[in-house]
């Protein structure tokens, strides 16, 4: 593949950011739609509940109210889905629980929507909500997975004893107990991966309008995928014909999955504007972020590893639960389970036993966050062998080294299903290690201890799996103009998605990026879409971009070869134009569009890719921290990571993706956490008591590429929106634990090492300033 100015692996600003750092995005917000009504959603007080809503028609009377929908108002629409089910150890699959749209008589979440107020003003509908009379009868809560898993906790739902939604498996139990019988010792540790809430920039919002002469809605608002949205709301709640919807998603504030789900708040504006025949808009606010959307994390996991003699690998146990919050939200189930499929992480264990479950909560539920299971896996390994380094008086690179799947052993078929087709595993951590100055810590650390400071240096060399699952397909264009039109069912929620699409199309037809428009986020205008989760956009909808831009190209050539008077296979693409190899005898894109032969079909290609199998990006972080004993302060002092993304698209915008994805890492290494105390009121609901990361919080960071070309993706790439997020816990909390070793001989510490916890921690250990 020769390279274009505007093609592949060169790095391109994005296109994008001109109109979204200006202020001229478009965001749901954003959109005026003319005579719309504004909505509110009244809240649940209490974590768990039974209520009656005993008056309502004051409410209604107030000026500006036009609609007030409660839960005897929806009760002929479907519920709220559950696609995520798994296989459990029973061998019948898990089973949803019934979510209808508003709740008739039981809350089981502080935030749960119990009304749906339209009126005239956001204020008018907010003053009309809390003339509601509602009657509640409190419950008994739970809302910790220890305390929900308890001898007599309260339940959260009648039908599920021991709140325990499902139990499923992963790997060969009998293979796993033979390798532990015969171990040398054995190595274990518990841990916990804490809860976390996504906090995009953009809060959910949605705008419904109801055509009532074409019996039709449009539905606008930021999604990670307007066809699966569209179909979600029609199959299972309105229960219509698809085409009668029509979803929208302009610029969107950042997803991290936590955007890929249908919310109850998007059907019931709908409904609302069926009903009102005008338009209804409804805007979240920071703490209804915090309350009603999904969370994302939140396990409690023991990996206990068996090793022979020499300290290799021979069998990994892990018994995991799985918080699911109050219900099972759209793919809850499925997170622990592909999480769980990482479970070897970078290393060839020959026996490996999975057992978790999911626990029910009255708490908010839990579903896909950046990663969506691979960083718990990911954390868990790697805070794991870091253990059995301290155990067995090994560092941590040489128990790595010595358990990694080398080279010659791919494609490695793991005990829990996963094939990775390539990776050089040893080869990423020995270079990360060199740029670190590994070797010179200890001179470091004798520095920061003479200077009164704690000091830690923590590795992690992580794997996981995206860009898989089903296909994607895509539609290009050539306009009479001689601009391309890129149809596309994936969605940018802050990727970058424009600009990467873009140098795909610029790679064949070697034309700038402004002459290049991508079309999302449409389900009038894009057939079909399968949206974006998994880091799966460039892997699977770039590909079947790239397949369609080819034929494209070849058509264009075959247009052009009889009026050039020139075989095909003389001709090429430069500039953007056909010309014959070796002369300036060309034709321009506008020209061939222009010529008889030039019909729709010749101009006009779509095709669609299926991923064979998931790619597996792996790389390895390092972080060196300092540690303030006096406050338990942290301070990342070095920050070095060395990945495997396959083929690299554009080194700039990946660079960006594994520096957020990094800081979202670090976030929940050392500062987020979303807790509730004992009947389920949410103490971090709002940023004064939920910590994000902020710039003095994130280190200059050093990222470099040591690229093994995937072999089981159409153009060489392996997914890297995710990974990130991935490496950096283990490499955080590695370094911490390596820090307090040091000084006071703590050997575990769970996130987020925030400075009260780590402060305390070394208290504790008696250490002495």
């Amino acid at each position: 593949m020769r390279p274009m100015k505007f093609g592949f692996g060169q790095p391109v600003r994005r296109v994008e950011d001109q109109r979204l750092t200006t202020g001229t995005g478009r965001y749901t917000d954003d959109i005026a739609a003319e005579g719309a009504l504004h909505a509110y959603v009244l809240r649940s007080q209490y974590a768990h509940a039974r209520f009656t809503i005993r008056d309502k028609e004051a409410a209604r009377r107030m000026k500006g109210v036009k609609l007030i929908l409660t839960g005897e108002d929806v009760a002929d629409y479907g519920d709220l889905p559950c696609k995520g089910h798994i296989k459990t150890v029973s061998g019948e699959m898990s089973q949803s629980l019934p979510v209808p749209v508003l709740p008739r008589d039981t809350v089981r979440h502080v935030g749960e929507a119990v009304a749906f107020i339209v009126a005239e003003t956001l204020a008018q509908a907010r003053d009309a909500a809390e003339a509601i009379e509602i009657d509640w009868e409190p419950l008994p809560a739970v809302t910790g997975i220890a305390e929900a898993l308890a001898e007599g906790a309260p339940r959260v739902w009648d039908d599920r004893p021991g709140n325990v939604a499902f139990e499923a498996e992963q790997g060969d139990r009998a293979r796993t107990e033979k390798a532990f019988a015969k171990a040398a010792r054995t190595v274990s540790l518990t841990i916990v991966n804490n809860r976390l809430a996504s906090n995009y920039m953009e809060t959910r919002a949605c705008i419904a309008d109801y055509d009532k002469a074409e019996k039709r809605w449009t539905l606008t608002l930021g999604s990670q995928g307007s066809h699966g949205m569209r179909d979600l709301i029609a199959s299972y709640v309105l229960k219509v014909d698809p085409k009668r919807i029509r979803v929208v998603t302009p610029d969107v504030g950042g997803g991290f999955g936590t955007k890929i789900f249908l919310y109850r708040e998007y059907p019931l504006a709908m409904i609302a504007a069926e009903k009102l025949k005008r338009p209804v808009r409804w805007v979240a606010d920071r703490n209804e972020h915090f309350l009603a959307d999904t969370h994302g994390r939140a396990n409690l996991s023991t990996a206990t590893m068996a090793l022979d003699a020499k300290g290799r690998f021979i069998g990994l146990k892990v018994d995991l639960s799985a918080d699911m919050g109050a219900w099972l939200s759209q793919y809850g189930p499925f997170i622990p389970w592909v999480g769980t499929t990482m479970t070897p992480g970078c290393y060839n264990i020959p026996a490996v036993h999975v057992l978790f479950r999911g626990v029910l909560t009255n708490t908010t539920p839990v579903d896909a966050y950046r990663g969506a299971g691979r960083p718990e896996a990911a954390y868990l390994i790697e805070r794991l062998v870091d253990a059995i380094a301290r155990e067995t008086g090994k560092t941590p690179d040489a128990v790595r080294a010595a358990n990694f799947v080398k080279p010659s052993e791919m494609p490695h078929k793991t005990q829990t299903g996963p094939v990775y087709d390539s990776g050089e595993f040893e080869g990423h951590m020995r270079h990360a290690m060199e740029v670190a100055d590994w070797k010179g810590f200890k001179a470091r650390h004798k520095a920061s201890a003479k200077a009164g400071r704690i000091r830690g240096i923590g590795m992690a060399s992580y794997i996981e799996a995206c860009g898989g699952g089903g296909p994607e397909s895509s539609t290009v264009i050539l306009e009479k103009d001689g601009t391309v039109t890129v149809l596309i069912g994936t969605q940018s929620n802050g990727q970058g998605h424009e600009t990467a699409y873009s140098q795909l199309v610029s790679q064949h037809l070697d034309i700038p990026m402004d002459r290049i428009r991508v079309v999302q986020g449409d389900t009038d205008r894009v057939e079909t879409g399968s949206g974006t989760g998994g880091s799966r956009s460039i892997p699977v909808g770039g590909a079947a971009l790239n397949k369609a831009t080819e034929i494209l190209t070849d058509n264009l050539k075959q247009l052009a070869s009889e009026k050039l008077e020139a075989a095909v296979g003389d001709l090429e693409i430069a500039n953007g134009a056909v010309r014959i190899v070796g002369t300036d005898k060309a034709l321009d894109l506008a020209a061939i569009a222009a010529l008889p032969g030039a019909t729709p079909t010749m101009l006009k290609v779509h095709q669609s890719w299926t991923p064979p199998e998931a790619t597996y990006p792996n790389g390895t972080h390092i972080c060196e921290l300092e540690v303030d004993p006096g406050t338990g302060h942290t301070a990342i002092l070095n920050y070095v990571v060395v990945d495997d993304f396959g083929v690299t698209l554009n080194p700039l915008m990946l660079q960006g993706q594994v520096h957020g994805g990094a800081v979202q890492g670090i976030g929940q290494a050392l500062m987020e956490e979303i807790r509730f105390d004992p009947d389920g009121q949410m103490l971090t609901a709002t940023f004064m008591d939920y910590a994000l990361p902020r710039a003095i919080d994130v280190p200059n960071f050093h990222f470099e590429t040591r690229n093994v070309r995937c072999l089981t993706n159409a153009i060489g790439v392996k997914g890297a929106g995710e990974a990130g997020a991935i490496g950096a816990c283990p490499a955080v909390m590695n370094a911490m634990v390596d820090a307090l070793d040091r000084a006071a001989g703590i050997k575990a510490i769970d996130m987020p090492a925030t400075p009260v916890k780590v402060f305390n921690a070394l208290k504790e250990a008696g250490y002495r300033l």
